[in-house]
């Protein structure tokens, strides 16, 4: 198995020809803005509980609370996409999202029925703008190369979220209050909701319909393969969620409150270096070796914070495992799309969003019980990236025929009525 550049002689692919096609641009800047609470809201849910003089763990699972709504709710919006399109899903959850992220403060006192209502539903209606973009990259980038430069520029992108919003969250609370900073997050979610939704790629994309006279798509969607990369993938999470509330200890800790913000974003500074090395290149080795092998790698990142390092240590540590977690999230992608059936892709797109989603949560959770010990919680990360590669290494000869898609192929013709001038 490899993970290095092909030798093959491969022009670079050039991020200023994905960027410079028609939409891509505001598609991944809207998507990033619209995706803004998903870094911003969980950070100022638990700022706002702490301000109100409740524990870290109990802030942590009413953050994880939010977290596991949002991701449960995922497949259940990916197939209305499918059924009704981007635009008619993707409007009317933003506006219930931002109207209940903005209402949080009103709604009583915490731990009461009111809260925990509203943080519920938030979660319930956030919009599925990740799962809706990785489904009209083929429509958008038809080109093999282009799109998967595309798809690690979209997943390495996204690593800002948890740059900008993080910091954005714990600079808003600080300067005013976490209230002001939950009116932010409403507000830049629907703003860039609105200019995904409104543009003519998601205004216009229709699933592909199925085609076979034997197909039953529920039962494929969930074949034992697929079930084990989703699993695996709530490992992922796992890490990234016990990261988030760990660097809260950590800010308390040494008494530094921008660490909370600081770690998770070099974390995401990784991932977007990382989604940018990835994407420029052609790789060698299966899409299923180099998701092991990505995977492997995040594990052994997460290691040296076991040594509990000062913050600044801990800051370059994170970086590390940050840079793996682009390839291991594009392979994911490409390795659902080849074992989807056709016109299910956003529900499917969304199971993998669900996977991450829950893990995160379970991570946050976790890492708010034991934020008072602070190797145990220094351990979960690498826990989390454990798992994962456990379930992958298990389940690697089913994922094994996907892996000769190179460029992050998928696998069926692009739809002619899909194309955009």
């Amino acid at each position: 198995m490899s993970l290095t550049a092909s030798p093959a002689p491969a022009p670079r692919i050039s991020y200023g020809a994905v960027l410079g096609s028609p939409y891509v641009a505001r598609l991944l800047g809207g998507t990033l803005t619209g995706r803004l609470p998903n870094g911003m809201a969980p950070v100022a849910i638990l700022l706002l509980a702490t301000a109100s003089g409740n524990s870290i763990a109990f802030g942590g699972l009413l953050s994880a609370l939010y977290g596991l709504s949002s991701a449960l709710s995922q497949p259940v919006k990916g197939r209305l996409m499918d059924r009704h399109g981007q635009s008619a899903v993707h409007l009317p959850a933003a506006l219930l999202n931002s109207a209940l992220l903005v209402a949080l403060r009103l709604t009583g006192p915490y731990g009461g029925p009111g809260l925990a209502t509203a943080i519920v539903v938030g979660g319930l209606t956030t919009p599925p703008l990740e799962a809706g973009l990785r489904a009209l990259w083929p429509s958008v980038r038809p080109d093999p190369r282009l799109r998967h430069a595309a798809l690690a520029l979209d997943t390495g992108t996204q690593g800002l979220l948890y740059i900008v919003g993080p910091l954005l969250s714990a600079a808003l609370a600080s300067a005013y209050n976490p209230a002001v900073a939950l009116a932010v997050t409403a507000a830049l979610g629907l703003a860039g909701t609105a200019a995904v939704a409104l543009a003519p790629p998601s205004r216009r994309w229709r699933p592909e319909p199925f085609v076979g006279q034997d197909a039953a798509p529920a039962r494929q969607l969930a074949t034992r393969a697929a079930l084990l990369l989703f699993v695996s993938l709530t490992g992922i999470g796992f890490a990234i969620g016990a990261m988030n509330v760990w660097s809260i200890s950590m800010a308390e800790h040494h008494h530094q409150d921008m660490l909370s913000g600081i770690i998770p974003a070099a974390f995401s500074t990784g991932a977007f270096l990382g989604g940018l090395i990835y994407g420029s290149r052609t790789w060698t080795g299966t899409t299923t070796s180099r998701l092991i092998i990505a995977t492997a790698a995040f594990l052994a990142g997460w290691l040296p914070i076991l040594a509990l390092p000062a913050p600044y240590a801990a800051t370059a540590a994170v970086t590390v495992p940050g840079a793996f977690l682009t390839i291991v999230v594009a392979c994911a992608y490409v390795t659902t799309d080849a074992l989807t059936p056709a016109g299910r892709t956003s529900e499917a797109y969304a199971w993998l969003i669900l996977a991450i989603g829950a893990g995160q949560s379970a991570g946050t959770a976790l890492a708010g019980l034991l934020a008072e010990q602070p190797l145990a919680s220094s351990a979960l990360p690498a826990a989390g990236a454990a798992f994962a590669l456990t379930v992958l290494l298990a389940a690697r000869r089913r994922l094994g025929p996907t892996g000769h898609m190179q460029f992050g192929r998928h696998r069926r013709p692009l739809r002619g009525r899909h194309k955009t001038p």
